[in-house]
């Protein structure tokens, strides 16, 4: 009877996405002048389908073992979704992306927002987690060594997944008009002289990733290898709009950026509750 009354309730957060993201996609990112044609905009609806299911499941799994409840969770989710959806891909947007047409990226940030804010008490009432307050929370103490730690296993993974599966892609340095200087090492160097900011940009990143994942592991009720795969489909989760056809972005560079993010993150949302483990005892910082 548990299975049945979760499947419903997953395949109704399935559904609350997806129309939320329909919805709010339509009315403040669709441009007006274009009109797909009938097998575009099918395989589009299909991919929306794939990315709500895959979203419904993480955001259940994570809402059903949380110890947290009623608004104090609804704020929790509103914070990590509009982080992990929205601060954090364009981010990486604003940076990467030179041709996003004009005002996009505000409505980019809008559209997360405005998702974020529906989709919160929604999911929380749909999994019957909103009715009474819990106050109950796992405590941690945040050093700057393990947040430095953290910045560099981030920037690690991210310049490693990066240049191994996404860079190495010939269509991927085509879209960015970059070029393989024949070596890991040789491209970093070839980054640290022309784009200093960027290795700057994801310390920053590694720091606001940690900042999402400290709620995640403060509401869970489960021990800490189930905190760490929380965190890290969190972290992949983001990803799965990938999936999406995007006017900005081929299909090959999409599929290799998916693929590059998807491990990467996942990895490094285990290593992050990893890092932050031994922290459990004594006052906490945060």
């Amino acid at each position: 009877m548990n299975i049945i009354k979760t499947a419903i309730r997953v395949s109704a957060v399935t559904i609350l996405y997806f129309v939320c993201f329909a919805v709010v996609s339509g009315a403040l990112l669709a441009p007006a002048s274009e009109q797909p044609d009938p097998a575009q905009a099918g395989a589009t609806l299909l991919a929306l389908f794939l990315v709500s299911l895959i979203n419904a499941a993480v955001w259940s799994y994570v809402i059903l073992r949380s110890r947290w409840t009623s608004w104090k969770l609804i704020l929790t989710i509103f914070f990590i979704f509009f982080g992990v959806s929205t601060v954090m891909p364009q981010i990486e947007s604003a940076y990467f992306i030179t041709r996003l047409p004009p005002g996009m990226l505000p409505r980019l940030f809008l559209a997360g927002l405005i998702m974020a804010a529906i989709f919160a008490p929604l999911v929380v009432l749909i999994l019957g987690k909103a009715k009474r307050s819990t106050n109950e929370t796992t405590p941690l103490k945040i050093t700057p060594v393990k947040l430095l730690l953290i910045v560099v296993v981030y920037v690690f993974l991210y310049f490693t997944f990066g240049y191994f599966i996404a860079w190495k892609n010939p269509a991927v340095r085509a879209y960015y008009g970059g070029s393989d200087p024949a070596g890991f090492i040789s491209h970093i160097t070839s980054l640290v002289r022309s784009e200093p900011m960027l290795f700057v940009l994801q310390a920053v990143r590694a720091l606001m990733w940690t900042a999402i994942a400290v709620p995640v592991i403060k509401m869970m009720k489960s021990e800490w290898w189930e905190r760490g795969l929380a965190v890290a489909l969190l972290f992949a989760v983001m990803t799965s709009q990938l999936l999406l056809p995007n006017p900005l972005m081929p299909t090959e560079v999409r599929m290799a950026h998916l693929v590059e993010t998807a491990t990467s993150n996942f990895l490094f949302g285990w290593l992050v509750v990893l890092i932050l483990r031994g922290s459990s005892h004594g006052p906490s910082t945060l």
